[in-house]
């Protein structure tokens, strides 16, 4: 998988200098200088490739014995009582499922779909888009999007949600979509304060906007919880191995953007945007040196995610000759996959990788 976007990378580099500024025109798509090209016919390949080795694992990720379980209860229970459960939208997908006669992969695959979908959507804005998912494949697809089911899902439609954000300015739309993404995992509202502040007008009725559907989710979704949360987290003092690193995965492209974002010309909207998410993620790693349960920290940061995308993505063509700074930065990702593969506590609970209907 990794390979494949690793060769679009290369391949898409013989696009002359002419059509990369003519994608970058302000009228051709939306906001400031990044336009939203459209995704090769390759690259709508790989992307339905990426969502098929998402939903079509079998006894791929970390938690795969805990989903077979939720999905095995899923036949017991009513819609009504499915609609009930802790995150509502993922157990009405495994409860039509099993009304479908399906097995677990189909809610895998539409979780992934909804993964890829949120990738999709902000690496299209992206001067070089094959890059921003060359970046996106090593942690956000195969350990997130293969691992925290539920999660991913959310983080998906969030990604949705920013991208229309940044396409359209429309706070409400982020609402919208970040609400939907809470469905399948309630802790996608913290991401509802990273966009204060972003726009140029009606600050004030955004913020209230933000503000009311913050405590509005908070009161559905996440109060019923708080106190679990608490008690599995802090209380136990839970911890996620290799949260440093994920965690400084984060920041790396946080500190960068912070240093050098104006260079990118991007959207000052869209920049004060990245700069919310930079700051929490050098607050995150912070955080982490002081928090009693790194895994608290370490799954609100997978929020962040989208910015070792999309920010490192940029480094070719700004800090970086383009050539050169796609090697390097493809090189950062190869090793990235290389370490986690190798290294990771966990790493064996994704190898080898098999596929559904061939297990």
């Amino acid at each position: 998988l990794w390979l494949f976007f690793f060769l679009g990378v290369i391949l898409s580099q013989r696009q002359t200098q002419a059509q990369l500024l003519l994608q970058a025109q302000p009228g051709s798509a939306g906001n400031g200088t990044y336009g939203r090209p459209h995704l090769s016919l390759m690259a709508t390949f790989g992307l339905i490739l990426m969502t098929l080795m998402i939903g079509l694992r079998y006894e791929v990720g970390g938690d795969w014995n805990t989903y077979e379980v939720i999905f095995k209860r899923s036949g017991f229970r009513s819609l009504e009582q499915s609609l009930g459960q802790s995150d509502p939208g993922y157990a009405a997908l495994n409860w039509l499922a099993q009304q479908l006669g399906s097995d677990v992969w189909l809610v895998n695959l539409v979780c992934g779909a909804l993964t890829v979908w949120g990738v999709a959507a902000l690496a299209r804005r992206e001067p070089q888009p094959w890059l921003s998912l060359l970046l996106a494949i090593p942690y956000l697809i195969i350990v997130v999007g293969m691992g925290y089911t539920r999660q991913a899902a959310a983080l998906g439609l969030v990604m949705v949600g920013i991208a229309s954000l940044l396409n359209t300015g429309s706070i409400a739309r982020l609402l919208f979509w970040t609400a939907l993404g809470a469905l399948f995992h309630k802790s996608a509202v913290v991401c509802l304060p990273l966009v204060a502040f972003t726009g140029s007008q009606r600050k004030v009725i955004d913020l209230a906007l933000l503000a009311s559907a913050g405590v509005g989710l908070y009161t559905l979704l996440v109060q019923d919880s708080v106190d679990l949360l608490v008690r599995n987290y802090i209380d136990t003092r839970y911890s996620s191995t290799g949260a440093t690193i994920r965690i400084s995965m984060s920041a790396l492209p946080a500190v960068t953007f912070l240093l050098f974002g104006g260079q990118s010309g991007s959207d000052p909207a869209e920049d004060k945007l990245w700069r919310n998410f930079s700051l929490v993620a050098i607050g995150a790693a912070v955080a982490l040196a002081f928090s009693p349960s790194s895994t608290a920290v370490d799954r609100i940061a997978l929020y962040l995610l989208p910015l070792q995308f999309v920010i490192l993505a940029r480094i070719p063509g700004t800090l970086l000759s383009r050539n050169f700074g796609n090697l390097l930065v493809a090189g950062y990702s190869a090793a990235v996959l290389f370490t986690w593969l190798n290294f990771a506590v966990h790493a064996q609970s994704w190898i080898p990788y098999r596929i559904w209907f061939a297990a």
